[in-house]
């Protein structure tokens, strides 16, 4: 039996939702947590289309990127799109979940797939977060200093970048005083105690605080353990916006926007010509990503593709680079597929669907 929880859980491993935006409104938008759930139908967006193909094949939970509800609503009517959704998925028991920017902000999510998709390398985070580490310090018998380590490690403490079971130790003499209500690991009440420790050192996402210090006191031989967490300054590589990478071979221009035209399925591009030169440094960010403009310049990108672009962001290129917007839609469609990949390799044998009508609002007439 699966509950709408182990979804929810199983996405926030992946794209924890303290990763959102604080703008952002990802997570359980309409249901119940303990509802068990009988399907997954997976879009873009959450349309009344979108609900009822989800009926029609009795699944009782939708999956979205963009969340239904992104600003307040103070009725529920029959009047606009929004209530009309609310009210279908409330009458029909269908769970609406969304996981958007969240699932943005992680370097194997939404823009990872699009540089997949184009066939780039070297990808990485095109402007990496700050202040969202944090370090553990703690003092550990010797004797027990393999056993916690480990444990902090599958709690996901010590990872950076490509590597992980990353730490820092060194030796020193630890002492203690226990009074009569003390149980101490080793020591009389009474009696100062000296005992060989090391000091240990690991970083690990904010987000996890709270699991790693439950780790750290259930796998720690002292009755209180001493630790110290400092929040630390430094960039993530694993989390941020937008990505950067390079193609095989650098190509003109048109020829790379046949390419993305080929790739995104798209009729219309916009574009803007930066430079002359031939194009390889790729940055990108589906969605509205033009705040990353002087992140891609800062970087050498040669292009920056994302979409939303407004008249005037096209003179930014400022002969320095080529601005492209293909469109929102056309940026985020491989979303969906990213979002089943990630539940399928969970749950390889349940009912999960792409809905096949596309939810973009946007026509072009050719």
């Amino acid at each position: 039996m699966i509950l709408v929880q182990d979804i929810l859980s199983t996405l926030n491993k992946k794209a924890p939702f303290s990763l959102q935006e604080s703008y952002d409104n990802s997570g359980l938008i309409i249901g119940d947590l303990t509802q068990q759930v009988s399907g997954i139908c997976i879009a873009l967006d959450c349309t009344l289309e979108v609900l009822k193909y989800a009926k029609k094949h009795k699944a009782n939970l939708v999956v979205t990127h963009h969340p239904i509800l992104f600003k307040p609503i103070r009725k529920i009517g029959n009047q606009s799109w929004e209530e009309k959704i609310i009210r279908f998925s409330i009458k029909h028991n269908i769970n609406i979940l969304s996981i958007h920017t969240n699932l943005d902000n992680i370097k194997a999510g939404v823009n990872d797939k699009i540089g997949e998709k184009l066939g780039l390398k070297n990808l990485n985070i095109l402007s990496p977060k700050s202040q969202i580490l944090t370090k553990l310090i703690t003092f550990v018998p010797i004797d027990h200093f393999s056993s916690l380590r480990e444990a902090l490690f599958s709690a996901g403490a010590g990872a950076i970048g490509n590597y992980d079971h990353c730490s820092f130790s060194s030796d020193g003499i630890g002492s203690y005083r226990p009074n009569q209500q003390a149980k101490p690991y080793k020591g009389t009440s009474g009696i100062t105690e000296q005992v060989k420790e090391k000091k240990l050192e690991v970083i690990f996402p904010n987000y996890l605080s709270n699991f790693i210090v439950q780790t750290l006191e259930k796998h720690h031989p002292y009755q209180d353990v001493a630790y110290d967490l400092l929040a630390l300054k430094n960039a993530s590589k694993d989390i941020g916006a937008g990505m950067i990478g390079t193609l095989d071979k650098a190509m003109a221009l048109s020829d790379f926007l046949a390419l993305i035209k080929k790739t995104f399925k798209t009729s219309v591009i916009k574009y803007a010509v930066g430079t002359k030169k031939k194009v390889r440094k790729i940055a990108f960010c589906g969605g509205s990503g033009f705040f990353l403009l002087k992140h891609a310049i800062a970087k050498g990108a040669d292009v920056l593709l994302t979409s939303d672009l407004k008249y005037h962001d096209f003179f930014e290129a400022k002969e320095q680079i080529h601005l492209i917007d293909i469109g929102h839609y056309e940026s985020e469609q491989f979303t969906n597929q990213l979002i089943k990949e990630i539940l399928r390799e969970k749950f390889p044998k349940f009912a999960i669907r792409i809905v096949k009508t596309s939810t973009n609002p946007v026509k072009y007439y050719l």
